[in-house]
């Protein structure tokens, strides 16, 4: 039977929440003490105190890491027995599942039935990348008779993988997964605002068999424990998801130090575009409303950019403001809420901003205004602004916030004008019956992933990343994990 509201808070209230680094296979303390709160997005008090590590805390995670590294103890144990600890490691996430979930609801605010999804998400990536343990093969190049030359793919050795908190839970899983099935020792930097999911991932791995030293959590500000990993000299790679601004920076610290490899997944301002020969107009405007109000906005591939066809535009619009109504925002911890909140005062004052900009750029539709719910204030409607051009700022700048845009189009050089006009390229969408135009749009739109019919496809199986300012390289997919290794040739003459 579902758990109801009582229950989650049940569970909830019988949480034990550690906020210590994980590092050398187990928790500790910042090596000086320091802390930073863990706040509720519902209640704006603390949850926690969590570690606030140190440069000499990344030095010491750095050492183990590669000691780990060295002595072979994951890289070189035989690919069925690493197959077997990945998927004991989606194993444990699945029996802690509902743990896992209140974590990262009480955290930052997502709606318990949303993290449900993500604890399960993650718990696939582990099964995907450690299926791929023994079925990957490297290559044999046509060489000369007497000569064999091969290439192959080896780990880089230290990974630096820095997630967000959007999704804290499974942004880990989509950095740790991969880099761990190429056969790293990787350190995570979880947000400020959202460490204790990734704290107890650490522990289930360990639980599951991954050796001691080859994965460190290392919670903290960015501007401490994020630089000092992408300026650590001995860290090979980093995989970065969060803002475009932040991600330009880690470019600067690899160049400053030892030029390791910076894959970035970025921002993003994804366009929605709607035909007018759209096959299915219900189904159309259901996916717009979770392609822009899924986590209440804050979704680096969240489409709010609307582009619809004129002709079809008051009608969809009529049902989309019907349907936007129907949105319940509440506490995360009720099955019913289907809007939380905004993950920290900060955020919540900067999408506030971005409504008065709207307002005076555009025409509001519905929404605008923030909202008391279940107690909390954080809240912020769900909101649609129409009428907006491409010089609106709202039409340029993320906002990451349950904001839409909506913008009229004549023809499909139009739509597709639009939709390339911006600086970000990390997802879109389209509307349409015509099976020309859908591959027509595909060559055409700038970015990453572009899905027909649909809204913001994701799978462990197709590579996700951006074009322009969203990004570097690709998580999932084989170019999720090969972008953690090293391509090495070599020549054997016999």
């Amino acid at each position: 039977m579902p758990l109801t509201y009582q229950d989650w808070q049940s569970r909830a209230a019988g949480l034990s929440l550690n906020g210590n680094a994980w590092i050398e296979g187990a928790r500790r303390p910042s090596s000086d003490g320091a802390t930073l709160a863990s706040i509720n997005p519902m209640t704006e008090q603390p949850l926690a105190h969590v570690a606030a590590t140190t440069s000499e805390d990344v030095d010491r995670a750095v050492t183990s890491a590669r000691a780990a590294f060295a002595s072979r103890s994951w890289s070189g144990l035989d690919p069925l027995d690493r197959r077997s600890i990945m998927k004991r490691i989606a194993r444990e996430l699945r029996a802690h599942q509902e743990e896992l979930a209140l974590l990262d609801c009480l955290e930052v605010g997502k709606c318990i039935s949303e993290a449900l999804e993500d604890v399960e998400e993650s718990a696939v990536l582990f099964d995907w990348y450690g299926e791929l343990q023994d079925k990957l093969y490297d290559q044999v190049a046509a060489s000369p008779a007497g000569v064999q030359a091969t290439v192959v793919h080896e780990p880089l050795g230290v990974i630096g993988a820095i997630v967000p908190w959007n999704y804290p839970l499974h942004n880990a899983a989509v950095k740790l997964a991969p880099a761990l099935a190429a056969g790293n020792s990787v350190i995570l930097k979880p947000a400020e605002e959202s460490s204790l999911s990734a704290l107890r991932l650490a522990e289930l791995c360990e639980a599951a068999g991954l050796p001691t030293g080859v994965l460190h959590v290392l919670p903290g500000h960015g501007h401490v424990t994020g630089e000092a990993l992408g300026r650590h000299p001995d860290v090979d790679a980093i995989g970065f998801t969060g803002s475009t601004e932040i991600g330009k920076r880690f470019q600067v610290y690899a160049g400053e130090s030892n030029m390791k490899p910076v894959w970035l997944e970025c921002g993003g301002k994804s366009p929605h575009l709607v035909f007018d020969d759209c096959p299915d107009l219900d189904a159309a405007v259901d996916a717009v409303i979770g392609g822009i109000f899924t986590n209440a906005g804050q979704v680096c591939s969240a489409h709010s950019r609307l582009l619809i066809q004129d002709s079809i535009a008051d009608d969809f619009l009529d049902a989309l403001q019907e349907r936007v109504a129907q949105l319940t925002p509440g506490d995360p911890l009720d099955p019913a809420t289907t809007l939380g909140p905004i993950v920290s005062r900060a955020q919540f004052e900067q999408v506030m901003s971005y409504l008065e900009v709207g307002r005076q750029e555009a025409s509001l539709l519905t929404g605008g205004e923030a909202r008391t719910a279940s107690g909390g204030a954080l809240f912020v409607e769900p909101t649609v602004f129409t009428e907006v051009t491409p010089q609106h700022r709202i039409f340029r700048e993320e906002v990451f916030g349950p904001v839409l845009t909506v913008t009229r189009f004549q023809d499909e050089n139009e739509a597709v004008a639009l939709a390339n006009d911006s600086c970000y390229g990390l997802a879109a969408s389209l509307w349409t019956l015509l099976l020309s135009r859908a591959h027509r749009l595909c060559d055409a739109l700038q970015a990453g992933t572009i899905t027909v019919n649909g809204v913001d496809a994701v799978s462990p199986q197709t590579p996700f990343g951006g074009m322009k300012q969203s990004g570097i390289g690709r998580d999932y997919g084989l170019a999720g994990m090969q972008k953690y290794m090293a391509l090495k040739t070599r020549w054997i003459h016999y």
